[in-house]
């Protein structure tokens, strides 16, 4: 195997140079000395010892993710998404899900403080002060995410603009005509669960419709919580006529629900849901959405915790991407053709079977 000593022979240099080189420091290196090892390095296929350079920096190439559930489908996304922007840069993953539990949550971030990871993003199931509170004492870089909070001595929050999410929906929907909007949130504690009914509020307050009309359940995210308050809601609010749904994942029920009323989507309930996951896309009629831009708040997690690791202030910064409507057959839109949207992409495994038989 290649170690730091081969790089060294065949560069002219002592191992310490090489060293200065692939960690850019402490100490300088003459561009053409390092030419010289840069080209040592590419011939002899050098890979640093990962484990080596842990103990030498008390830091590894891992990145812990603890997310609320990793059953919820956006969750699942976005973690794909935090991984694809971290892997280019030389770091891993390790996934961490609290299935909505505080105390797993604190026991998951614990435990990437003891495996000595580069940072640690998290996304709390609900009030991050416990977890926040774990950071105090250690110098491990780490952002929060997916979340609002007034919490100090957080490096770094980054998010959606949850408000302008439901603010849109719900405008939306009124543009289509309807008149009694209802509203499936999520759980009251969580705090972007308010911030997007409150973009809900702020529509019906700026539109001729009474707020007060308007029914609202928190529950949980998930699509049989959201199957339930719809089921309630169209039993006990006859003339309910379009439901802002706070998460994709609780849409899912939700639709569930008006077809086993006798109902049908749109004409009857229209429905705008929140996060834009891709199986949006395959729902019948396809499901409009608040498209949140996963990609970009995977870039900007990892750009705020590995400013921190380069001891670059964060100054207690918070990223608020904004985000958009994706409409869809269920808010009275045109329905989406799914092989249109996704060419190459529409076969199924056993499509793919039959081909590969061809």
């Amino acid at each position: 195997m290649v170690n730091r000593n081969d790089v060294a022979r065949l560069a002219g240099v002592s191992p310490a140079v090489v060293s200065y080189v692939m960690n850019d420091g402490p100490r300088g290196v003459a561009p053409a000395t390092r030419e010289r090892v840069l080209r040592a390095i590419e011939k002899l296929g050098y890979r640093p010892n990962p484990l080596a350079n842990s103990l030498r920096t008390n830091r590894t190439m891992t990145i812990g993710l603890v997310v609320p559930d990793n059953t919820n489908i956006y969750f699942a996304e976005l973690a794909r998404a935090i991984e694809e922007a971290a892997f280019p840069l030389g770091y891993t993953m390790l996934l961490g899900n609290a299935a909505d539990s505080t105390e797993r949550e604190n026991a998951y971030v614990q435990a990437f403080l003891d495996h000595r990871v580069a940072g640690v993003l998290l996304i709390p199931s609900r009030d991050s002060t416990a977890a926040a509170a774990k950071f105090a004492h250690t110098n491990t870089p780490w952002v929060l995410m997916d979340r609002l909070t007034e919490l100090e001595n957080v490096p770094a929050q980054v998010l959606s603009d949850n408000r302008q999410g439901g603010r849109l929906a719900t405008e939306h929907l009124i543009w289509h005509g309807r008149r009694r909007i209802a509203c499936i949130s999520g759980p009251v504690e969580v705090g972007y669960t308010r911030e997007r009914v409150r973009g809900w509020r702020d529509a019906l307050a700026a539109s001729p419709l009474d707020p007060d009309a308007a029914p609202l359940r928190e529950v949980a995210f998930d699509r049989f919580a959201g199957y339930r308050a719809a089921r309630d809601i169209l039993s006990r609010n006859p003339g309910t006529d379009a439901i802002f749904v706070a998460s994709d994942e609780q849409a899912l029920g939700v639709m569930r629900a008006i077809e086993e009323q006798g109902l049908s989507c749109p004409a009857d309930i229209a429905i705008i849901s929140f996060d834009g996951i891709a199986a949006s896309l395959l729902t019948v009629p396809s499901l409009a959405t608040i498209k949140q831009p996963v990609g970009l708040l995977a870039e900007h997690a990892i750009e705020q915790l590995l400013a921190q690791g380069d001891a670059t202030p964060t100054d207690g910064r918070r990223i608020v991407l904004p985000v958009e409507l994706s409409t869809g057959g269920s808010c009275g839109c045109p329905d989406v053709d799914y092989a249109a949207h996704n060419p190459g992409r529409h076969d199924g495994p056993q499509d793919e079977a039959e081909k590969s038989e061809r």
